[in-house]
């Protein structure tokens, strides 16, 4: 039970953590919303490699997505 409520809790900041990445790749590319969700993750998958800012447990929560999971979070929104 506790695990579960750990993995909700993971879940949800990675969705916060997310929506703050797509904003600073949004910035850096004004052309992005008219890109494929494919697209867009990759950039995400990137810009999180290429040394976005994110602290410690961020970081390590957002590193262990894959392109394909951040696609489908993407389209959950």
């Amino acid at each position: 039970m506790l695990q579960d409520k750990r993995t909700d809790l993971d879940a949800e900041r990675q969705k916060k953590l997310l929506q703050r990445l797509l904003s600073e790749v949004s910035s850096q590319n004004p052309d992005l919303y008219y890109q494929s969700t494919s697209q867009i993750a990759r950039q995400i998958a990137d810009h999180i490699t290429s040394g976005a800012v994110l602290h410690g447990d961020d970081r390590a929560l957002m590193e262990r997505l894959s392109q394909r999971d951040i696609e489908v979070l993407l389209s959950l929104h």
